[in-house]
């Protein structure tokens, strides 16, 4: 019992070492706005570079963290989803993270003021402000999404960037047909490389 301790011990030391040498991008959101098949396609593309995604995988929500890496032309990257049910917790895990990736649902209407709450709270926190920050409006491909105008007028998103002590970048996305996702990859790699 003590020895599988021991390598357990010794097994997570290396991880946080790992982790220590990777660049940590936090990806937050609300429960249900896409994380984990972004998460899942944005790997996906990474290790096929072109071509086509083919059908979404299946998903579950997520309670508690993902970690995924992502190995870019000049670094890898840990893409750590944050479960929505954590927001509460989310502060404890802005130490380490060197950007921040927030996601909100551009069909469900009625979380849209719960998003943009706690979109300001990340903004706002003071460890977050030296990180770049993208905001992906998800679900562009289902039909009665909002438009990137509407979202930006919802959430005064003119306002908030002007406001905003870090780089803020908006981009609609599809996590599920795969739209918009080579610019995700792309602004990984550029906050990457900084």
């Amino acid at each position: 019992m003590h020895a599988s301790m021991l390598r357990l011990s010794s097994l997570c030391s290396c991880r946080k070492k790992e982790m220590k040498n990777n660049e940590i991008c936090l990806l937050l959101g609300a429960t249900g706005v896409g994380k984990t098949l972004l998460v899942k396609r944005l790997q996906k593309l990474n290790l096929q570079r072109t071509g086509a995604l083919g059908d979404p995988p299946s998903t579950l929500p997520t309670v508690g963290t993902n970690l995924t890496d992502l190995t870019l032309k000049k670094k890898k990257v840990t893409v750590r989803e944050l479960g929505g049910c954590m927001g509460p917790i989310w502060p404890s895990y802005f130490e380490d993270c060197s950007s921040v990736i927030f996601m909100v649902d551009s069909v469900n209407i009625a979380q849209v003021s719960s998003s943009c709450i706690q979109l300001l709270t990340v903004l706002s926190a003071e460890l977050l402000h030296p990180v770049s920050v993208l905001i992906l409006f998800n679900k562009r491909d289902m039909p009665c999404t909002m438009s990137l105008v509407e979202m930006k007028s919802l959430f005064r998103m003119d306002e908030i960037i002007a406001s905003a002590p870090q780089p803020v970048t908006l981009l609609e996305v599809s996590a599920h047909s795969g739209q918009g996702l080579q610019e995700v990859l792309n602004w990984l790699e550029s906050n990457a490389i900084k």
